[in-house]
């Protein structure tokens, strides 16, 4: 371990008088008399000093700089559960002094994690062949605590992949105190944590936004390493993951973004914008070309302006929302709706296809391939095109009541469960969610068997999770965390297997959804994937233009093809042991799992508030232990 000459330097000295800055005797008896209670502090002081503290931990994360200052170090500290931002040593030695007496009172242990930046980053040349380490230094006192938080701390930033560069350490000792410039900020075991700047490039104001995004967040996860194995070495206090250490609280501003981008999210319906409005009259005049020409499709008109609604989109500044997971997950949603929004706008462009292809991916090599040997294996057991089978079938009056029985179960389980049942002229045959409401397409008929199943798809999962999501507190998880439509899709699909209701039909239909949707990216036109149906896979002619209408739909639509895949991608899941639990908790894809076990660990998040009734039927319970054993789709058609 190296020596430190003295201490780096905090910043820049602030001009103000050290006793203007520091908080009174009156401020600090009601911070003692909170925390001594065991209540949550939010405390503002002088020149942007601010002490939180959402909870009794044995630890306080330290800034001292002016508000201008060190920003990302700045912005590191108050991800924490509980931190102090001070103008000044004079200020923040006082406050974390009468804090860590009722911490270590209460908890017996009390820990300091102070962040700052260097005053300089030794960039590259601009014409340097590779990017050179940074610097990060670590500072620690000589008490087991703060070895073991040095340790960690250092440890967990060596296994971070440096996308554009990596990171140097230097583990120094504090100055002998006939050394140091002025007195210890505190004298609690502690670290202290500072990195070279490289967000920002030298001589300039300019910011790398990404790198300042990766730099928070991997030293704000370095940092809770640190206190983790700080709290562990001096407490018998033990989590399960140090992630559990982080906010248990929002503050007011997570509240605010999160209601802005719920606003936009629910000022369109993506689905209703993009599917035509007269699909009967399009498969007459598709028949009256002799399947040659596609066929005019007609759209409801717009009453959004995309451009504003853009503007608004990204006037929602997420840089106060003090935690980077959450940070992450809004960011996320930002660019999902942006590209929505661009989808809508493009509605029958050319480009329109393309806005699609970057939402919901291409259709990869290894999913066609199931799709089609799905249908490849399946082909032989169905009717030769013209000759439609004879199904005991229901009209969508029929299927609207037994919506409205299952919709009142749920709501005499959960009584904020407070859906819609429509009937609608202006949708395709099927159903539909959007938001709170279940739309029924008026020319919708289909098999007495498959209703249930099909509620339990469109109620039991998409509904279901909407006011699961609804009741997290944030609307973000019934909106729909980025990328949760492929996971939502497969789980509904597998809730209709639970449900005893896969038949070969609608197995074959999700399947050929990823073969035109292949198609249609690939290049063909309407008619072309029309025949690839009807002709290569046997499909009806009417059932093969509502496929592909829905492909074709908005001028291209990618969509489709996330049903298999999630589904694939679920059975994946369950098979390596998965559960299926934290998809209950709102709209989410797995990629989230562990942003939701986070979440969930820190008391952000509660179980569900409704769980779906088809996982009460012992044959739904024996089929998932099926799934769990490991199946293929092909392997979910019911006998």
């Amino acid at each position: 371990m190296k020596s430190a000459a003295k201490p780096r330097d905090r910043d820049t000295p602030h001009p103000e008088p050290a006793d203007r800055l520091a908080p009174d005797d009156a401020w600090l008896d009601e911070v003692i008399a909170c925390l001594a209670a065991g209540k949550a502090v939010r405390r503002e002081f002088a020149e942007g000093g601010r002490l939180h503290i959402d909870r009794p931990l044995p630890f306080l994360c330290v800034f001292v700089a002016g508000a201008k200052q060190a920003v990302v170090a700045r912005e590191i500290t108050q991800s924490n559960a509980s931190y102090l931002i001070a103008p000044h040593a004079a200020a923040a030695a006082p406050v974390i002094a009468a804090v860590g007496r009722v911490i270590q009172e209460r908890l017996g242990a009390f820990f300091v994690l102070e962040y700052g930046e260097l005053d300089h980053d030794d960039p590259p040349a601009r014409d340097a062949p590779y990017q050179p380490p940074f610097t990060i230094e670590v500072v620690a006192s000589k008490e087991p605590a703060a070895q073991a938080a040095a340790k960690a701390f250092l440890g967990a930033v060596s296994t971070i992949e440096g996308k554009f560069r990596t990171a140097h350490m230097d583990l120094l000792e504090p100055p002998p105190k006939e050394q140091a410039d002025d007195a210890p900020l505190t004298t609690f075991p502690g670290i202290s944590v500072r990195f070279a700047p490289i967000y920002r490039e030298t001589g300039t104001e300019r910011i790398y936004p990404e790198l300042r995004e990766r730099l928070i967040a991997n030293i704000f996860d370095a940092g809770l390493e640190a206190l983790a194995a700080a709290t562990a070495s001096t407490t018998d206090i033990r989590v399960s993951t140090h992630r559990a250490f982080g906010r248990k609280t929002f503050v007011e501003t997570v509240t605010r973004t999160d209601r802005a981008i719920d606003e936009i999210a629910g000022s369109f319906d993506f689905l209703l914008a993009v599917t035509p409005i007269n699909s009967d009259a399009a498969w007459a005049e598709f028949v009256s070309s002799r399947h040659q020409v596609a066929p005019r499709l007609l759209y409801r008109p717009l009453t959004l302006e995309v451009e504003a609604a853009k503007k608004k989109l990204f006037s929602v500044g997420f840089e106060h929302l003090e935690d980077p997971l959450l940070y992450a997950l809004y960011r996320e949603k930002q660019q999902e709706l942006d590209l929505q929004l661009s989808m809508i706008s493009a509605r029958e462009g050319r480009t329109f296809v393309e806005f699609g292809r970057a939402l919901y991916g291409p259709v990869e090599a290894k999913l066609l391939d199931v799709a089609t040997d799905i249908l490849a294996q399946t082909q032989n057991r169905v009717s030769k095109p013209g000759q439609k089978p004879a199904i005991d079938a229901v009209d969508s009056a029929y299927i609207r009541n037994r919506a409205q029985v299952m919709v009142s179960t749920y709501k005499r389980q959960y009584a904020d469960f407070n859906a819609s049942v429509e009937l609608r002229d202006d949708i395709p045959a099927g159903l539909l969610v959007s938001r709170s409401q279940l739309l029924i397409a008026r020319s919708t008929a289909m098999s007495r068997n498959r209703v249930e199943a099909l509620l339990n798809h469109e109620i039991g999962v998409h509904l279901l999770t909407y006011f699961n999501g609804s009741a997290q507190g944030l609307r973000l998880f019934r909106s729909g965390l980025a990328g949760y439509e492929g996971m939502q899709e497969g789980l509904a699909v597998f809730a209709e297997y639970l449900s005893g209701g896969m038949t070969l039909a609608r197995l074959r239909l999700i399947a050929a959804r990823v073969v035109a949707c292949a198609a249609m990216l690939s290049g063909a036109v309407f008619p072309e994937t029309y025949r690839l149906l009807v002709d290569q896979h046997r499909f009806q002619p009417d059932d093969a233009f509502n496929i592909v209408l829905r492909i074709y739909r908005g001028g291209g639509l990618a969509k489709d093809a996330i049903y298999l895949r999630g589904l694939v991608q679920l059975l994946a899941h369950l098979a390596a042991g998965g559960s299926l639990d934290p998809f209950w908790m709102g709209k989410i894809a797995a990629s989230h799992f562990t942003a939701m076990q986070e979440l969930s660990l820190r008391g952000l998040l509660s179980a569900p508030a409704v769980r779906p009734i088809f996982l009460d039927d012992a044959h739904a319970r024996s089929r998932l232990d099926r799934a769990r054993a490991g199946i293929t789709p092909l392997d979910m058609i019911a006998e």
